[in-house]
């Protein structure tokens, strides 16, 4: 670092590692101030699935696949219905390609292109991810090469409480609190706000997004809100503050994901009375409020070894099984009696005739996977709160802005942070629009950064 401090203070080692090391592959100097000594594992892009967008990819290209910046907001538009941040969709989508080859190419992260099965609102395979499809892998990969790394620096535990700007309003320090109580402040160009959203502060949640603030919430204790709150004194707007990501898939026991590919593959949800309640291809994000409704806020995900077999794949399921969760049974009705559901043998018997075709769905999902057949096996869910979508206002560079659309010079905002693209509710979360927004503004505000200094790589 020189002197006179880094180019860049980057608050939050999640997503914004990505920033670092795309600031420090321009040549820049980067300070990382991370809140909690165990990021690699407490923050939430370790406790994601690992699934990153990118539309255009090289990996779709060789899969047959096309896509491209416009459908990815086109299909942003049809799951927000038209309420989402059409013109953040539009600069993520234009990068996320770039992103992706990126993480792969200059980080050497093992990117592929999950095709064996579909997420719910994307019209295209075109999220990538790692062998174990979970993000602790991923935030592995990304610290180790922060360490490699001669001009990124980290500092942690240490949590960001203050910005200092000069005369015309522009960042020109960060304030840093230790766990001992002292403070430093650390001159810097520039200031990436990458500290999630504030999920973890119960009365923002209870404030904003009433509909699940009773539900688990399943997120970094540490996305306490400082972005609003720092935001807020330097004059920041916020948009989309009642936006969230809820998951319907939250096991009961152990508190692991059992995940949504268990429904893609052909498995159902059932309340705790034993009954369906919708079409639960629509999505996880909005199935966890519609499940929070439901008697007791608790209900069952049913599926049968196929689907089992088909889901080993991703590390959240594996723990699943492993803590002992899935109850298996020979039959519907020894299933029923299992969960103590007697309705369910009934409803479970009418959706097998539904799968093969010979009655509609009342609800209207299309089931394009064989039916369940025995053994079959059941796994308690309760609805999940896993981060806000709703932040700062920022532009395509990652820039935070204010009301008036004037940038606070020097400030930016990445991932939950900053205002996403998931429009209002749950309902319009696609898989990744926690992500995306995470590494690809964290991304995008690096390359801006370099090319206001002048030391933009070639």
């Amino acid at each position: 670092m020189s002197a006179t401090g880094p180019d860049l203070v980057v608050a939050g080692a999640g997503g914004g590692l990505a920033g670092a090391l795309r600031a420090a592959q321009h040549g820049l100097d980067v300070l990382v101030v991370e809140a909690s000594e165990h990021f690699r594992r407490g923050n939430n892009t370790a406790m994601s699935t690992a699934m990153v967008p990118g539309a255009g990819s090289r990996w779709q290209r060789a899969a047959g696949i096309e896509d491209s910046p416009d459908l990815f907001v086109a299909d942003v538009r049809a799951k927000t219905k038209g309420q989402g941040d059409e013109r953040l969709a539009r600069a993520l989508g234009e990068v996320s390609a770039g992103l992706v080859e990126w993480l792969a190419g200059h980080l050497g992260l093992p990117l592929s292109l999950a095709t064996d099965f579909h997420y719910p609102g994307h019209s295209v395979d075109r999220c990538h991810t790692i062998p174990s499809r979970h993000g602790s892998a991923l935030i592995d990969h990304l610290a180790r090469a922060v360490q490699a790394e001669p001009r990124v620096d980290l500092l942690a535990p240490a949590r960001l409480t203050d910005v200092r700007t000069n005369e015309a309003g522009a960042v020109e320090a960060a304030v840093v609190r230790f766990p001992d109580g002292s403070h430093e402040e650390i001159p810097t160009r520039a200031l990436l706000l990458a500290t999630n959203g504030y999920g973890a502060d119960r009365g923002l949640v209870a404030e904003h997004l009433p509909e699940i603030a009773a539900a688990v919430y399943h997120g970094s204790e540490e996305s306490r809100g400082d972005a609003l709150r720092l935001g807020g004194r330097l004059g920041a707007a916020t948009a989309y503050l009642d936006a969230y990501q809820g998951h319907g898939a939250l096991a009961a026991k152990g508190a692991t994901l059992v995940g949504w590919a268990t429904i893609m593959h052909g498995g159902v949800m059932l309340d705790r009375t034993g009954r369906r309640f919708g079409d639960e291809t629509t999505g996880y994000s909005e199935y966890a409020a519609a499940l929070a409704t439901r008697p007791g806020a608790t209900g069952w995900i049913v599926l049968d070894r196929r689907v089992h077999d088909l889901c080993e794949p991703f590390t959240d399921f594996r723990q699943t099984v492993e803590s002992g969760a899935l109850l298996w049974a020979d039959d519907l009705t020894a299933l029923a009696d299992a969960i103590g559901a007697p309705d369910a043998a009934g409803e479970l018997a009418e959706v097998e005739r539904i799968a093969r075709g010979r009655a509609p769905d009342p609800f209207g999902r299309t089931f394009f996977e064989a039916p369940l057949a025995p053994p079959y096996a059941a796994v308690r869910v309760v609805p999940a709160l896993f981060h806000t979508q709703g932040g700062l206002v920022v532009d395509g560079h990652a820039r935070v802005t204010r009301a008036d659309g004037s940038p606070v010079a020097g400030l930016y905002a990445s991932g939950g942070a900053a205002a996403g693209i998931s429009g209002h509710g749950a309902a319009g979360y696609l898989a990744g629009n926690g992500l995306l927004p995470a590494l690809g503004l964290a991304y995008l505000a690096a390359d801006h950064l370099a090319h206001h200094l002048g030391r933009e790589s070639k």
